[in-house]
């Protein structure tokens, strides 16, 4: 009895909804500027550690906006903050290293970030071009973005959309470079980013 009272009350707060509430649909998403969602926004980032494994770690975002038109998408403007202090990776000593002034310093530069400069949009795929800054040093990426999709979140209802982005980039170029080339000095990034309604 009692354990069929306490499952009752797990399943009770529960949100029951049919399907996914986000589709992979542009016009979705109403014109206008959005902040991100940095619980569900994340730039992973990986390397050949040594020719022997790739290696893996991520930062969340901090904070950051999109201003986007489904009419007009190639005018659509990102600005995303990380939170290189954050980083992550599953070993903690490992996390600590990488903060350190061997790699990030990130007790003097705390945060990474990304502006847009254009967007070529085809459907529900875009080149987007625009600067990284890491270490205050900024440099011109290319990101290969793919739209995931858009909806009312069914915990408040509200707009949410996001992106899956990948790219390149050569950690020399920001003052990350320790150990090239025995830990690659190509960067493979993926991202996750997340933008919500408020």
């Amino acid at each position: 009895m009692r354990f069929v009272l306490a499952a009752s009350l797990l399943v009770a707060p529960a949100i029951v909804v049919a399907q996914q509430p986000g589709v992979a649909r542009a016009a979705a998403i109403t014109a206008g500027t959005y902040k991100v969602d940095p619980n569900h926004t994340q730039a992973t980032w990986q390397v050949n550690h040594m020719g022997f494994s790739m290696l893996q770690g991520q930062f969340g975002a901090s904070g950051g906006q999109i201003t986007i038109d489904p009419a007009k998408p190639n005018a659509t403007k990102v600005d995303v903050t990380f939170a290189v202090d954050q980083l992550s990776t599953t070993s903690a000593p490992f996390a600590t290293h990488l903060k350190s002034k061997d790699f990030f310093d990130a007790g003097t530069y705390p945060t990474a970030r990304f502006v847009s400069t254009a967007v070529q949009a085809t459907g529900n795929t875009a080149t987007i071009t625009g600067n990284l800054t890491i270490k205050n040093v900024t440099k011109p990426v290319t990101l290969r973005a793919t739209f995931v999709g858009a909806g009312p979140n069914p915990m408040n209802k509200k707009l949410n959309f996001g992106f899956r982005a990948t790219g390149t980039i050569k950690r020399s170029e920001f003052g990350v470079g320790n150990y090239v080339p025995v830990v690659s000095d190509n960067v493979d990034l993926v991202i996750n980013a997340a933008f919500a309604a408020e």
